[in-house]
């Protein structure tokens, strides 16, 4: 068994180096920073010295925790562990240079760490800044550990209490530089470990099946990260494929049902009732290369490249995209952001089968605002169904109380907490209360009932809870009268919501410690491995061209874009309008924060400045 190597900086009378001395499979390596003539005057020093030397521990004296690698050869620097506890520059050194010695300490320890190593840091009660600090000092007054360590690219994955009481002989000692002992009461021990990198997206092609030809477009780089993650195939362990199995097994035991397996293209044509241009990912230029004989001798014969636009302006009066005459733009094609339009393909095909419930699921893909419910792409599962006119209200009523008992059946295995699914009539619901998942669904087609899902014990239903719609329309099948129930579901919400997940965006991260929770697809209470993540706060201010009204949904997938989705929310916080020229001024505060990996201060103004750029170029703002 491959031995555990353990590094100890600014040890002060090596009491704490002492303790962990003699564990089974592991090697210590106890430094501190002065020479071993200062540190042997120190009580008790000698004695720790002497112990750690005899246990097999090296001892290294004059270490500068900011410049590791100096100190150990190629082949000795890898540590799984380092400790640091209470670090500080000596005498009254202030806040602002204690931050700048855990900075350079953290870039040092990432050149002498394990892939999978651990960074522990022991502080005093409120120097870290975080939440877990109690009391809480303000942020300018701390030293800010998170964020100093998300430069050197770690984040923080735990913190608990620093118990000196429970560490055999261990004695704090180095106040103000001097031989004395400090208070440690209220101390905090955190735990860093290495966060992914931030990923730079190249352009990415993607291919798939359109009118019976093999098509290629290249992907919205927005969407570069998330198309074709495959969530739901067979080989996933990921919740959203295991909230769907459920769902389809337990309702296959009530109703005749039929999944719809054959291919769904990723593009759609045509006109989507009520949903307006600037809320599709439009993928519209004609074919720009023929294939080649190699090509077609291939089977490729049919394939086409289509491009990607971002930010349509020519529209017609109902918000379309105009085609003019003589532009080689020969149709109008866009990323589905329904599945709807398929569930309502499949009753006009003779293979539709009246009483059995038709289930198609994918992703979908919608432009919209930044706010903690918008997902530009989830998980759609619709169901379809034709019964009996007259009957309708009971089959809605018994299709979401197998709904129920199947998710009430899932979380019982994640929490206790109490799980409450809603039938609520679509008429209770004013505009601004529906998240963006049901507003969207909204525009598409009349709604008669939302389901709303929440996990606490307040029985109401509240803004983000929706997690589907159900709508019927008129049918007729030779001489029977029908009515089509049609249901969607966002499994991605509903994943979120009984596993504990509170940011979407953690549904699509690369970092392995996400899946590992759900070993083989088994649904647990998700436990972040990022905690406290740092925020960062910029503002913009811009003229609007003349004339022309400003597309705040363009706006803010630009502001997705650029940051790799880093941007949590987008505030309006000034309007202003020039009386002599009708001249309008805006101004929105933009908050930066990731939810997995570590995102720094200078990265974040890097974003910034490229967001300034591109909205400049796009959106055809005069910056302020």
């Amino acid at each position: 068994e491959a031995v555990r190597r353990v590094l100890l900086l600014g040890e002060g009378n090596f009491s704490f180096a002492a303790s962990l001395c003699g564990a089974a499979g592991t090697h210590v390596v106890a430094t501190c920073y002065e020479s071993e003539e200062e540190v042997s005057g120190r009580g008790r020093a000698a004695e720790s010295i002497r112990r750690l030397r005899e246990g097999g521990a090296e001892v290294v004296f004059s270490v500068d925790c900011t410049k590791l690698k100096d100190y150990f050869v190629p082949e000795k620097r890898q540590f799984d562990c380092i400790y640091f506890n209470f670090p500080h520059c000596g005498r009254k050194a202030g806040v602002v240079k204690n931050r700048e010695l855990l900075a350079r300490f953290f870039h040092s320890s990432a050149d002498v760490l394990t892939e999978e190593g651990e960074v522990h840091v022991a502080l005093c009660n409120g120097q870290g800044g975080t939440p877990a600090d109690q009391p809480r000092r303000e942020w300018h007054n701390s030293w800010q550990i998170v964020a100093v360590a998300a430069g050197a690219g770690f984040i923080l994955s735990n913190v608990h209490p620093f118990k000196a009481e429970t560490i055999h002989g261990y004695k704090c000692t180095g106040y103000r530089s001097q031989d004395k002992s400090f208070c440690v009461e209220g101390a905090l021990n955190h735990i860093f470990t290495r966060s992914t990198p931030l990923l730079c997206f190249k352009p990415m092609i993607c291919e798939t099946e359109l009118e019976r030809r093999k098509v290629s477009f290249q992907v919205p780089q927005v969407l570069v990260d998330k198309i074709n993650r495959g969530f739901l195939e067979r080989n996933s362990n990921h919740p959203v494929r295991t909230v769907k199995d459920k769902l389809t097994a337990d309702l296959s035991q009530a109703f005749p049902l039929q999944n719809i397996d054959y291919c769904l293209s990723l593009l759609h044509q045509g006109h989507l009732n009520g949903v307006c241009h600037s809320n599709v990912f439009w993928i519209i230029l004609s074919p720009e290369e023929t294939p080649s004989t190699e090509e077609m001798s291939d089977g490729l014969a049919n394939a086409v490249l289509f491009s990607h636009v971002d930010f349509c302006r020519d529209t017609d009066k109902s918000g379309w995209l105009n085609v003019q005459e003589g532009c080689h733009i020969s149709k109008q094609y866009y990323l589905r952001p329904s599945l709807l339009p398929y569930a309502q393909a499949i009753i006009q095909r003779g293979a539709f089968l009246p009483g059995t419930l038709h289930v198609l699921s994918g992703p979908v893909f919608r432009k919209c605002l930044i706010t903690p419910y918008s997902m530009p792409v989830f998980h759609e599962m619709v169901f379809v169904c034709a019964v009996n006119r007259g009957t309708e209200n009971s089959y809605i009523q018994m299709l979401v109380n197998n709904i129920k008992t199947s998710m009430h059946s899932l979380h019982q295995t994640v929490s206790g907490f109490k799980l409450n699914i809603n039938l609520q009539e679509a008429t209770s619901f004013e505009t601004t209360e529906l998240n963006d998942f049901a507003a969207f669904e909204s525009q598409l087609s009349k709604i008669q009932y939302f389901i709303c899902m929440e996990i606490d014990t307040s029985g109401s239903c509240e803004k983000g809870s929706c997690v589907g719609i159900i709508r019927t329309a008129q049918y007729e099948l030779g001489s029977s009268e029908l009515v089509v129930v049609f249901a969607s579901l966002n499994l991605d919400l509903l994943a979120m919501l009984i596993c504990g997940i509170s940011d979407w965006r953690m549904l699509w991260t690369s970092d392995t410690r996400f899946l590992s929770q759900f070993p083989r697809g088994e649904l647990r209470l998700f436990k972040s491995f990022s905690l406290y993540p740092p925020s960062y706060v910029h503002d913009v201010s811009f003229w609007v061209p003349d004339g022309e009204q400003f597309d705040e949904v363009a706006f803010h997938t630009i502001a997705r874009q650029v940051s790799g989705e880093m941007v949590v929310s987008i505030q309006l916080i000034d309007s202003f309008q020039q009386s002599e020229t009708g001249r309008k001024s805006l101004c929105y505060r933009l908050t930066f924060q990731s939810c997995d990996k570590a995102l720094s201060r200078q990265e974040v103004a890097e974003m910034q400045l490229l967001f300034r750029k591109e909205i400049n170029q796009h959106l055809r703002v005069t910056l302020r």
